[in-house]
């Protein structure tokens, strides 16, 4: 006997193709007949779920958006999926529901039906559920109407300039024996208030803090943090009492000028990646750029120069001297704000167990004290004396 091998593999090329087009058919006739019993009977997709999962996923959508407490076992809590949903204290509330439920999703009942009885059991239940919640304190509801550190907020800006050019005035005419207690009484008072404000009893402290400066706050400075006034008056008072009072002045001027400059010029220019410190090298500069360093840097130049341009020497300076130190100046009090990481470096919540205020390294702190020391520095590098050296009394003019 002969076998004709290619008319078998030809009659089974055929077979293949036939059951192809068979299934096909098949497909497009199951998905008519679907569609057509859909339309004619009006069945909700929802229906089609067996009745405890509908019963279950209705109730896990309900508590979720309505926080329906429970407390103890119930049958709802031992569903799959479904006890951690009720977990949050509640055991009559979630039982009551239970009958009100079965009603609801019974595949007896027509759909406008179920929706009127689910807007009925949320009036009746869903209501007084939203009312156990523990209310907003005064500090959120405040911190919901500011913005967080990545917004430009000139206001803040100007009034940081504001206040930095004030004490800089205020350290040059008040002499020091008198200045450095005031300051440091300020900044007592300004650590009590920050360490008082957010126990009960004190939180009209965040409602006159927030009707005094504004919008000019920061969104963090109300959900737990310090202000930067509290870091502001430490910086200023320290640079005060560590160096000779130009230098001194000088410094806290960098901290009015080149720290909002450096951070607007910075937010003007994140696109430009080159630019982009990132993560910084072990938090040095993290997410901070090299325009904007160099943007305060070139910003205090000019005011720097026309301070020490007016300033008594006791032996005239060279004109490029002058230059050298107006440029130097402007790059120390940039370099400072940029060496401040963003966000700040903070202290844990507890240390060996015990809850510590959360202290931070800010900018306010590290800007005004590192320009005085840079400024000590420069004078000697350029054989001035920087005791000798006496500032205009309108300092520009």
């Amino acid at each position: 006997i002969s076998f004709n091998h290619l008319d078998i593999f030809a009659k089974g090329e055929q077979v293949t193709i036939f059951i192809q087009q068979l299934n096909r058919n098949m497909s497009v006739f199951f998905f008519v007949n679907t569609l057509i019993l859909l339309l004619i009977t009006k069945v909700d997709c929802r229906s089609w779920r067996p009745e405890s999962q509908l019963r279950d996923a209705f109730l896990r959508d309900f508590v979720n958006s309505n926080n329906v407490p429970t407390t103890g076992s119930s049958t709802l809590s031992s569903t799959p999926g479904f006890s951690d949903d009720v977990s949050r204290g509640g055991h009559a509330t979630v039982k009551a529901l239970e009958e009100a439920v079965d009603k609801i999703t019974s595949p007896n009942q027509d759909i406008p039906k179920q929706e009127e009885n689910i807007k009925t059991l949320n009036m009746n239940v869903g209501i007084k559920s939203r009312s156990k919640r523990k209310p907003i304190s005064e500090s959120k509801k405040i911190a919901m109407k500011l913005k967080n550190r990545n917004h430009t907020n000139i206001r803040r800006k100007v009034m940081h300039a504001a206040f930095g050019v004030g004490f800089a005035l205020l350290n040059h005419f008040i002499p020091k024996g008198k200045f450095v207690p005031g300051m440091a009484v300020l900044s007592a008072a300004t650590l009590l208030m920050e360490l008082l404000r957010y126990k009960k009893g004190f939180h009209w402290m965040n409602t006159a803090l927030h009707a005094t400066l504004g919008s000019s706050l920061r969104k963090h400075e109300m959900e737990g943090k310090f202000t930067g006034s509290f870091y502001f008056f430490v910086g200023v008072t320290i640079t005060a009492a560590l160096y000779p009072t130009t230098c001194a002045t000088l410094g806290i001027l960098q901290l009015a000028l080149a720290d909002p400059s450096a951070s607007y010029f910075g937010r003007h220019t994140r696109h430009v990646y080159w630019s982009r410190i990132g993560n910084g090298l072990g938090g040095f500069g993290r997410n901070k750029g090299i325009l904007g360093f160099l943007g305060g840097a070139l910003f205090c130049f000019p005011f720097n120069y026309q301070m020490l341009s007016r300033a008594t020497f006791p032996v005239a300076p060279a004109q490029s001297s002058i230059y050298a130190a107006s440029i130097a100046l402007g790059l120390a009090g940039a370099f400072a704000d940029l060496a401040v990481p963003t966000p700040a470096l903070t202290l844990p919540k507890k240390i060996l167990g015990k809850r510590v205020p959360p202290f931070h390294v800010d900018d306010n702190f590290v800007v005004p004290i590192f320009s005085a020391y840079a400024a000590t520095h420069i004078f000697k590098r350029l054989g001035w004396d920087p005791d000798a050296i006496k500032l205009s009394k309108l300092f520009w003019l």
